[in-house]
């Protein structure tokens, strides 16, 4: 892998991401973001590319619809050493996404809630955010993908250590921490779906 070059961030847990994005910027690595994490960050003095600017497609349906688009998922898919791969991105102002920092809807707290209802519930199903981290982890061989603060500082010792890279065991554990995650999350919300009637 080379050089990380360019990272999504769209955080629910905003715990560190602020002090991770500075380090970032360090490295120059250019953040895109969306909604609310644009928001902190900006605030946090660091310069971001709004997802809507880097698609050139407005944030729609009450923020439904934002990272669903073939510049996000042609970037985080797209294999580096593959020449037709790179012929496409180049063909289509498709840029690699080198790194994403996202964590989910926070779908169990919700339904958690006492008098909840199977309306709340169901907008707090998050289906960018299990896109992009699926994208990201089944392409780990170019992508890092982080889905707990925890881990904000093993990528940027790594990173610190190599020039701006991560290394392919790291982004190996990553994407298994990844999978991991969306199986619970899927699990969940097909728990609290079998208990709900209409």
């Amino acid at each position: 892998m080379s050089k990380i070059e360019r990272a999504i961030i769209s955080v629910t847990d905003k715990k560190g991401i602020v002090d991770f994005a500075t380090s970032l910027s360090r490295f120059d690595v250019e953040i895109l973001s969306t909604g609310g994490t644009a928001k902190v960050l900006r605030q946090g003095g660091i310069p971001v590319t709004d997802i809507s600017e880097y698609t050139g497609f407005p944030e729609m349906m009450d923020g439904r619809v934002k990272t669903l688009h073939p510049k996000v998922h042609g970037g985080l898919l797209g294999l580096r050493d593959n020449p037709e791969h790179v012929r496409m991105m180049e063909k289509h102002g498709i840029k690699g996404i080198d790194m994403v920092v996202v964590n989910l809807y926070q779908f169990e707290k919700t339904v958690a809630k006492e008098g909840v209802t199977l309306e709340e519930a169901i907008e707090n199903i998050d289906i960018g955010g299990p896109s992009m981290l699926r994208s990201s982890a089944k392409n780990f061989k170019d992508v890092t993908v982080i889905v707990d603060p925890v881990d904000y500082d093993v990528v940027l010792k790594e990173m610190e250590g190599s020039g701006g890279e991560t290394t392919l065991k790291t982004r190996f554990r990553l994407a298994k921490k990844v999978f991991r995650l969306t199986h619970e999350y899927d699990g969940a919300i097909s728990q609290y779906l079998e208990m709900t009637d209409l």
